[in-house]
Order: structure tokens, then sequence, then C-alpha cells
């Protein structure tokens, strides 16, 4: 495969190990009817990859289906996504066709998996298992032949634990998983992506952009971009437009980053659908306190057990320390990842993110500290 030209063809920008990899495996799943879970933060580029697959599959020339599986409100999900006979419901004044049924034959995108209801993932496992699904109302079972890719921000593993997920579901849909890592980890790709969003920005607003300082493009490489791509391209957007293209340099660029944005846990704060904005700010205000009193609570046992000597398992071992009877940095760094891969139970995916490493990180640190 050329990967230059399939890049180019689906707008997939990035030339790190990992996206050069994540570009492998496309190719390789494209082809077949295989089920494909995408994950990985808001922002960044979830539904291009889903692009990719099916604009490379034997399906390219059918419809893709997207659908946004957390913004539809629980009492209609099934409706929108399985269809309804007349008079099913108060409001169902004729018949109407679901996202199932208009895919059939080509891909449907379900974003947002994590968000769909218990009793909804119940239906979507029948779907994937025997193609079967029945439309709001009616007793007759339906066939569509639909190729099913999932993607989703939350750490489905965690979510099944929780019970929010049916774990029978999960298994289904990871039947290959494609996690897209965060732009902080692969920032080596932010200088084509800037080059990507000016032209694409530039081209459709007609700016004559004078372009970046070096101090610019410096602080576009040490921001941490908690919206990742997404907040790349919002930010390059802004900047062509408000500043009237002309060149700018550090200071001009810091005005459109946030300087100390909110960390956002991957569990996902609740989506707004039919609740009151004030319900909504307060249920947002309510998560963030107890993940807030979690962390606080995590962190005063740590120390406790630094200081009684125990560092949560760290080994003191004296012949681990250096002349000064100080731990090493990389026995420090060694016996932290045994340490959270213990927690995590070998769960590695879990670890890298404890860690806020990416797995490739991870897989060459266990290597090197023969944790296998």
């Amino acid at each position: 495969m050329d990967r230059e030209k399939f890049q180019r063809t689906f707008g997939i920008i990035g030339q790190t190990p990992e996206m050069l990899e994540i570009i492998d495996v496309i190719s390789q799943v494209a082809p077949t009817d295989m089920t494909v879970l995408i994950t990985g933060e808001s922002g960044t580029g979830k539904e291009v990859i889903a692009k990719a697959i099916h604009g490379s599959s034997k399906r390219s020339q059918q419809t893709m289906v997207s659908v946004n599986c957390g913004a539809i409100p629980e009492g209609l999900i099934e409706s929108e996504l399985f269809g309804h006979e007349r008079g099913a419901f108060t409001s169902a004044s004729e018949m109407r066709r679901g996202y199932f049924e208009i895919a059939d034959g080509g891909t449907i995108f379900l974003d947002e998996i994590g968000e769909m209801p218990l009793a909804t993932q119940v239906k979507l496992l029948r779907v994937l298992e025997s193609g079967e699904y029945m439309r709001v109302g009616s007793s007759v079972a339906r066939t569509t032949n639909v190729r099913v890719i999932a993607a989703t921000n939350k750490i489905l593993e965690y979510e099944v634990q929780q019970k929010h997920f049916r774990p029978d579901l999960y298994f289904r849909l990871r039947s290959v998983n494609i996690h897209l890592p965060p732009l902080r980890n692969r920032k080596e790709d932010i200088p084509f992506l800037v080059e990507l969003f000016v032209k694409e920005v530039a081209g459709k607003n007609k700016i004559q952009f004078k372009g970046f300082s070096d101090d610019a493009t410096e602080l576009f490489m040490s921001y941490h971009w908690p919206g990742n791509i997404r907040e790349l391209r919002n930010a390059i957007e802004s900047m062509l437009v408000l500043e009237n293209g002309r060149k700018l340099n550090g200071t001009d660029v810091q005005k459109y980053l946030h300087e100390h944005p909110p960390v956002i846990s991957e569990r996902n704060l609740p989506v707004v659908s039919n609740k009151t904005v004030e319900q909504a700010e307060r249920e947002l205000i309510y998560r963030a306190l107890v993940d807030l009193k979690s962390n606080i609570i995590e962190m005063k046992e740590l120390l406790v057990d630094f200081f009684s000597g125990r560092a949560d398992g760290l080994d003191t071992n004296a012949s681990k320390r250096n002349g000064n009877g100080v731990l090493t940095m990389d026995e420090m760094e060694r016996q932290l990842i045994s340490s959270a891969l213990e927690r995590n139970k070998g769960n590695r995916r879990l670890t890298a993110k404890e860690l806020n490493i990416s797995e490739r990180t991870l897989y060459r640190k266990i290597k090197d500290y023969g944790l296998q």
C-alpha cells in the first residue's frame, strides 16, 4: 500500500510510528467486514479513521451512516437506530426507517457508543450476531447487511466493571481495536497538521497568510492540546481569520490557547440531552468534585505509604539505591510501572493511560526493565 497516497486520499496526517501503524491496520481490516472499535480522547480524529476504513472497503460505493449515540435522547435511540411503525408511540404518525435499514449494504458508524443505554445494547448485540432487528412497535424480524464501526472516548473496560456497558457487546465490538493517541503524544505530527489547517482555512476564507514566527512554532510544539486535533484546527482558524492573515508571533498565538485548561476524565462527563442547563451544570460540578475527592484520597494514601517506607509497593532495598541512599530514577520508574501493572491486573492499555504514556512506550519500558 502507498501510505502517502492513502493519507492524502483520506486526510490522515501523521508520520509518527503510532500513526503509521494505524494506517497499516486500516489497510488490513478495511477489505474485511470485521467490526472495528476506535478509541481515544475527544478530538483525536476517530470519525476520520472510520471514513478511511469505509472508503477503502468493498462497501465504499454504498452509504456510510454516522450516528452520535450520545446526542440522541434515551427514549428515542431505538427508534432512530431500528425505525418504528406507525402508531408505535404517540408522535409516530407514520412509519420511519432506522439507520440500520438506511445503511443496508454499507457501513454504520456508531460514535460515542459508550453512551448507549443498556437496553439498546442488547438489541445492537443481536444485530451484530445475526443481522436481525425489529422496528419499534413491530413483531416482524428484519435483516440488514451492514458493517459496524464504533467509537468512544470512554475506557470501556472501566464501563464494563461499573456495569454501564455489557461485557458481551464489548468483546463483540472490539474484534479490532484501533486506539488513537492524543496529540500531546505525537507532537512530531503537529507541524504537518498546522500546515494542512493553514492551507484549508486560508483557501476557504481567501486569506494571504504570512506565517508564524519561530517562537510561535515552539509554542505549538510545547502546548499540551487537551482538545487534541479539533482544538488545533479551531485555534488555527481563529488566528487566521481574526488576525487578518498577518505574521503571528508567540504572544499572538498564546491569546488563542488556554493556559490552564481543565483536565477531563476519560470516564466522561454527562452529555446534555433533555436536561435543563442548570441540571447539567450541577451534574458536571458534582462529577468533578467526586473525581477530585477520589484523586486527593489516592494521593494521601500514596504519601502515607511513601513516608512509611513502602511507597505503594516500591522496593526500598538499599541495593537499588545510589551512593547517597536514594533510589535511582530508573529504579523508581521501574517500580512505578510494576505497581501500575499490578493495580491494573496486567492490562497494558489501562496501565499506559494511568501513567499518561503511549502503549508503545510502555511496551518498550516493560522490555527494558524485564517486567514481562
